[in-house]
């Protein structure tokens, strides 16, 4: 895997450089920023951009992502801006508190890149006949791909995760459906569980805007990359690490993960020394969704440490 890393838009970029940048002049000292989820770079070079001199750490856990982050990184002159860590943003705490860290601003764009969709063996789509395999990080031998979950999880397993991670109403026949199908071949492929989900849709309801696909590859791909849990575990940590007058916005891009962001950030307003800068999330504008379809289910939220 690898290859050229195809073109990527930041979503709500304006909205959430204003955000983070809007206490820059009454923060004393050098200025170090987080970007969770580095991608193509969008939103720290849009920091970038307006204030030259502030200090990034960066993290992707995708391989390809990090390459080309690097070069990215190289092209615009950022070497002495930017640190790019090829890991999870689980782990960026750790990493900030060994070298006694606190951060002006964190950004994390929570959705699954133009890349890692548009690249045919990621398996993250099925558009094309692809392995089974939407782990971000995929040189990593430990994680289970989308083909061992699908072959060796129990049928009440996958029935609770395309339930829970896909909110899919035919979860318990489409986990029939693969238990009966994988005891006489292995599916190992983004068009064969396709064809299975799509049969296990009554017909009337198979050629709606959606596929009926889509909910149970974005429970996989949850299942995978643990995402849910990660995020969940990771904003608290990540909080305790920012200043005084710091934000932290984070964009999300399904219900599941706006409802955790959205649990976090109240719950540390209420406990104190935070405030909620939006009570309700920044959506795109027209403007944006017609420049870029992916955008049309962000949600961006935003929180203060006071």
């Amino acid at each position: 895997m690898s290859g050229t890393f195809l073109s990527h838009f930041s979503v709500l970029n304006t909205e959430c450089t204003d955000h983070l940048l809007a206490n820059y002049d009454r923060q004393e000292g050098e200025k170090t920023y987080a970007d969770l989820t580095f991608g193509a770079g969008g939103h720290s070079l849009s920091l970038l951009d307006r204030h030259g001199d502030l200090q990034i750490i960066a993290c992707d856990q995708d391989p390809d992502a990090f390459e080309n982050g690097l070069k990215i990184i190289q092209e615009k002159n950022y070497t002495e801006n930017i640190n790019l860590l090829n890991i999870n943003f689980a782990e960026l705490p750790e990493y900030l508190s060994q070298r006694n860290v606190q951060l002006n601003g964190v950004v994390a764009d929570l959705g699954v890149s133009s890349h890692q969709f548009d690249k045919d063996e990621r398996g993250f789509s099925f558009r094309r006949d692809a392995p089974l395999d939407m782990r971000m990080n995929y040189k990593n031998s430990e994680i289970y791909t989308a083909e061992e979950i699908v072959n060796g999880y129990l049928r009440e397993e996958l029935e609770q995760i395309f339930f829970e991670f896909g909110e899919e109403r035919f979860s318990k026949r489409i986990a029939e459906k693969i238990i009966e199908i994988r005891s006489r071949e292995k599916i190992k492929t983004t068009k064969q569980l396709e064809d299975i989900v799509f049969h296990c849709y009554p017909k009337k309801m198979r050629f709606g805007k959606t596929n009926p696909s889509t909910r149970v590859f974005q429970a996989l791909r949850i299942e995978v990359n643990q995402e849910l849990k990660v995020l969940s575990e990771a904003i608290p940590r990540i909080l305790e690490c920012l200043k005084v007058g710091a934000r932290m916005v984070v964009i999300s891009f399904h219900s599941l993960e706006d409802r955790i962001v959205k649990r976090a950030f109240k719950t540390a307003s209420l406990n104190g020394g935070f405030k909620l800068i939006v009570k309700k999330p920044i959506l795109p504008s027209k403007k944006e969704i017609n420049e870029n379809s992916r955008s049309r289910s962000a949600k961006l939220r935003v929180i203060e440490k006071i």
